[in-house]
């Protein structure tokens, strides 16, 4: 055989074998003008951690997903018109009666189009799942720290997601235009006229003159089904760029440090859960929605500005802005110079309770990064009961998020366990200001005491129940010993100390530039780490497993500082 027939017979050993079928072929094709293959190759490497907490985000996005799927079928045959006509249809209490047009094809949906009602109810379910999965999948990333560095802006994209979800769940209920859906406008219509000066202008504009107008309907369609979906879109992908870019949080376990992910690659584990999780999801949806009636608009009939029904209460997700306005006294009411007249009983409960709530949620992990000066990569999660004010903080905006909830629904309370009205709404008024304080109060205390529970049992261990009798006569209770994972799972944490404030003056007698400043903050740091458990150290370990009597040791002061995360202990210090 001639050299270069050898030459020519390594080439073709070393040259990949061409793929034999059609969606191999269609595969290297795409791959040899945009090498897509390096990126699809990377991503299936990507390691993910498998805890059940987060599949909560999944639920959120495959909701999504089925309002995508749902809305396009509702969007073919919805006619945005606040037009007036008569329906033919038939159902008997509403047939002949005029509405609008857009009332009309919601009944033809529902009544006429095959499958209309069933898509109708999944897509409402899916809506409620959505904003249920948002705020829960938020509740655990604000409760393990997840935003801290370098997630601050994931934690700002998501908190906007959830404000989105708010406007597409209004928008969205209020395109039936019954008289549910009516009555929210008219609601909307006056916190719009209650903002000072420009509130007129502003109503006029939104609803094309004066409530209702003609054009209100129309603009919320193009809102619900091109505007806020885009921008919800174009989050969700960022939200997922930047979380594939800092790698995956993970709960504190053994082995698992802030430089790496102990898990599962994304391919093929993780990318066959979520295909399960989204069959999962789209079947329970379907399910609620073949089974579970939701918004019977018929049973409410068309719009008509003069009736307000009793009873009715917005999703839930609204319910907060609905019982904030119930709860605000009607009398707050000032009126200035040139007889203009300032409705604080509209413009405190909704606009400045909602914006105390997502300034909260948007500021809080830079006020944490700055309370406790920690501008470290964090990417193992907090136990919350190690971050007792960052917990008790957010139980205490969920309580009165609850409780404006529940005044959302006064009086259906009232009707149903035959109560005042009245009081009912005094007691809430009530609640308000001293519920979610009270909250934070226990939720506080219960973390620090499982703290210390932590303490007690990393130095004496389990109580075991044998009871061991000394030659002395002394009877003493036997505790097994932790195993090494569970120990490092109780010590291995940070506890905060307040700022040191540096003295007023210098060396020199003079002010120091910024100290009241730095007084402030030293004040706010004191209110979230003045109460802490120290984690216990390796000396004060030793000392409890030498001396039966668990005698205090006094340690040095750099002891009490935590590992680092993952960090191995020494035999000796174990």
């Amino acid at each position: 055989m001639s050299t270069a027939t050898t030459s020519q017979t390594a080439k073709s050993a070393r040259r990949p074998a061409e793929p034999t079928t059609a969606a191999g072929k269609a595969a290297d094709y795409l791959d040899q003008r945009t090498s897509i293959g390096v990126a699809v190759k990377e991503f299936a490497r990507k390691i993910f951690p498998d805890h059940w907490s987060f599949m909560l985000g999944e639920i959120a996005l495959f909701s999504f997903v089925v309002l995508l799927i749902t809305g396009v079928f509702l969007a073919m045959f919805f006619q945005p018109s606040s037009a007036l006509t008569t329906w033919d249809g038939d159902l008997p209490q509403l047939h002949g009666q005029l509405m609008s047009v857009a009332f009309a094809s919601t009944l033809d949906i529902s009544f006429e189009v095959r499958g209309g009602l069933l898509m109708r109810q999944i897509h409402h379910w899916s809506a409620l799942i959505f904003m249920a999965s948002i705020v829960t999948h938020m509740m655990r990333v604000f409760f393990t720290g997840a935003f801290r560095k370098p997630r601050e802006l994931n934690w700002l994209v998501g908190s906007t997601l959830m404000i989105l979800g708010l406007a597409a769940g209004f928008s969205g209920y209020s395109l039936p235009d019954d008289v549910l859906s009516g009555n929210g406008l008219r609601i909307t219509d006056g916190v719009v006229k209650s903002i000072p000066i420009i509130g007129s202008y502003m109503s006029y504009f939104i609803f094309g003159g004066e409530f209702p107008g003609e054009h209100i309907i129309a603009r919320l369609f193009t809102v619900h089904i091109l505007l806020v979906p885009g921008l919800i879109l174009a989050l969700v992908g960022l939200h997922l760029f930047l979380m594939v870019l800092h790698k995956h949080t993970q709960y504190p376990g053994g082995g698992r440090t802030d430089k790496n992910v102990v898990g599962y690659p994304a391919f093929p584990v993780y990318v066959a859960k979520m295909g399960g999780n989204f069959f999962f999801i789209f079947g329970v949806l379907a399910l609620m929605g073949g089974t579970m009636a939701i918004n019977t608009v018929w049973n409410y009939g068309p719009f008509d500005p003069s009736p307000v029904s009793a009873g009715a209460q917005p999703d839930w997700y609204m319910l907060f802005l609905e019982g904030a306005l119930r709860l605000m006294p009607g009398q707050a009411e000032i009126v200035t110079w040139g007889n203009y007249t300032l409705s604080l009983n509209v413009l405190v409960p909704a606009m400045i309770v909602p914006g105390i709530l997502f300034t909260f949620l948007l500021t809080y992990p830079f006020l944490e990064a700055k309370v406790t000066g920690d501008h470290r990569e964090h990417h193992v999660l907090d136990r919350p009961r190690n971050v007792p004010v960052r917990t008790g903080l957010g139980i205490a905006f969920l309580t009165a998020f609850i409780i404006l909830a529940l005044a959302g629904s006064n009086d259906l309370i009232a009707t149903h366990f035959h109560l005042s009205i009245n009081e009912i709404t005094w007691v809430f008024r009530v609640l308000l200001f001293l519920g979610p304080w009270f909250a934070f109060w226990v939720t506080k205390r219960i973390c620090l005491g499982l703290q210390r529970k932590d303490r007690e049992l990393v130095l004496h261990g389990h109580e075991s129940g044998r009871i061991v009798r000394f030659a002395s006569g002394e009877y003493i209770e036997v505790h097994a010993p932790l195993e090494e994972q569970e120990r490092w799972l109780r010590v291995n944490f940070e506890a905060h100390t307040p700022r040191e404030l540096a003295p007023a003056a210098d060396s020199r007698g003079v002010k120091r530039k910024g100290y009241a400043s730095e007084k402030r903050w030293h004040q706010i740091s004191k209110f979230f780490f003045e109460d802490r458990i120290e984690p216990v150290t390796p000396s004060e370990l030793a000392a409890a497993h030498a001396h039966g009597e668990h005698e205090a040791i006094e340690a040095p002061h750099d002891e009490h500082a935590a590992l680092p995360a993952g960090a191995a202990r020494t035999d000796q210090e174990r």
